[in-house]
């Protein structure tokens, strides 16, 4: 069995690095097998952005009887706002529309939603109409258990949407409730320069955003000085670029860890090939672990 450098976060132990199961094929039945033999070569903290993969989880802790393993589930942002009365993906195209008018050029908000502004954008009154959802907010958070998934992130392109829009009250609400339920919140958005500094106020246990050696939202050099800055705990989504890097991951996990600082990474693996990568990139990385008194 091999080992991980460890961290700390929200009171926990975690491995600094996150496996997150991508097989190129959707089903729980490609999944549980990879995650369980990340977990039997030494893995124990793994994330779950799908319903598939916490079922896989699930299994996975009745069947090695480990009640160590560590889960990182995901809540988007869009799951806890209404807007007049309706989801608020069901707007995507104005919301789109709003941003690309306010903050970035189209170029940029083409690279991060699917969806093409639509031309008509949301008015302030209507943006302030916006409201917390605890009724649809609670159904989701009621897929996790905090024993056994005790870290949710919360944000995702939705995340980006309402800090855009100015509402990071609504996120705030979001990561209260959370906390209130016994979970660790960590903020994910996909924007580095432009999520970190403004989401910065939810004091969120992390940020999770995506930074690898290849490049970030929006230019690279500017994030990567932003995350040098910032004083709480990152988390790099998309590490080894899609893959890109899987063949340098010693490179690319040294930039990460030894020139940014980052706490730690997910990173997303469709092979055993893949997971063997990511175990001898990080043999030279050191554990993370808050000081205590014995």
């Amino acid at each position: 069995m091999r080992r991980l450098p460890l961290a700390t976060l929200g009171g926990r132990r975690i491995q600094r690095i996150l496996f997150s199961v991508r097989p190129s094929l959707p089903g729980v039945h490609e999944i549980y097998p990879l995650m369980e033999k990340a977990y039997e070569m030494g893995a124990w903290c793994f994330d779950l952005p799908t319903a598939r993969h916490l079922d896989s989880f699930a299994v996975l802790r009745t069947s090695s009887g480990n009640e160590n393993l560590t889960g990182f589930g995901h809540i988007e942002a869009e799951s806890g706002v209404s807007f007049l009365g309706k989801p608020l993906h069901q707007f995507e195209f104005r919301v789109v529309s709003t941003i690309m008018k306010n903050i970035v050029p189209e170029d940029s908000v083409r690279t991060i939603f699917s969806a093409r502004p639509s031309g008509e954008v949301l008015t302030q009154k209507e943006i302030d109409r916006m409201t917390f959802d605890p009724y649809r907010f609670e159904r989701t958070l009621s897929l996790y258990q905090a024993n056994e998934v005790p870290f949710l992130m919360v944000g995702g392109k939705y995340g980006d949407w309402l800090l855009g829009l100015g509402r990071i009250d609504l996120l705030k609400a979001m990561v209260a409730e959370t906390k209130k339920r016994g979970f660790i919140p960590i903020f994910s958005g996909q924007w580095a320069t432009f999520s970190l500094p403004k989401a910065k106020a939810l004091e969120a246990s992390a940020y999770a955003i995506p930074i690898n050696q290849s490049g970030s939202f929006f230019d690279l050099a500017q994030a990567c000085n932003l995350i040098k800055k910032f004083e709480n705990p990152v988390i790099s989504l998309n590490p080894l670029a899609e893959g890109k890097l899987l063949k340098k991951a010693d490179e690319a996990f040294s930039f990460l860890f030894n020139e940014l600082k980052i706490h730690s990474a997910i990173a997303e693996v469709a092979s055993e090939d893949q997971v063997e990568n990511i175990f001898s990139g990080l043999e030279n990385i050191p554990s993370l672990i808050s000081f205590r008194k014995t």
